[in-house]
């Protein structure tokens, strides 16, 4: 039986490494071992803010529209809970964008929420 040399599989395993681990500092670029444990700890990194970005830009889109509702006299809740009375169906992210881009449309839609929380209070 013929011996098999592991050369070939070892060089491409270290080859992806050290390709991730491409531009980080001092001997975690070039060393394996160090380089290994770099790009571990970044994946994990990685996988746990992927989840925490959702949850930052929620916030985010909160904190705009809290600002824009304040402007036309009525707080984020109460718009919240004025926008489920009148039906309208829209997420926090849509509602930040059309604040941004389109505020007569928002007006319409905060003028809405003010109505129907106020027609069922």
């Amino acid at each position: 039986m013929a011996r098999v040399k592991r050369g070939v599989t070892s060089h491409a395993k270290h080859k992806k490494v050290l390709t991730a681990a491409k531009g980080f500092y001092g001997r975690r670029k070039n060393t394996i071992r160090t380089a290994k444990a770099a790009v571990d700890r970044s994946m994990q990194y990685a996988t746990r803010d992927r989840r925490a970005k959702k949850r930052v830009f929620r916030a985010l889109w909160i904190q705009r529209l809290n600002a824009a509702v304040r402007e036309h006299g009525i707080t984020y809740s109460r718009f919240i809970d004025g926008l489920s009375k009148a039906g309208i169906d829209m997420d926090r992210k849509v509602l930040s964008e059309l604040a941004i881009s389109q505020p007569e449309a928002f007006r319409a839609v905060v003028e809405k929420a003010k109505s129907a929380q106020l027609a069922l209070a």
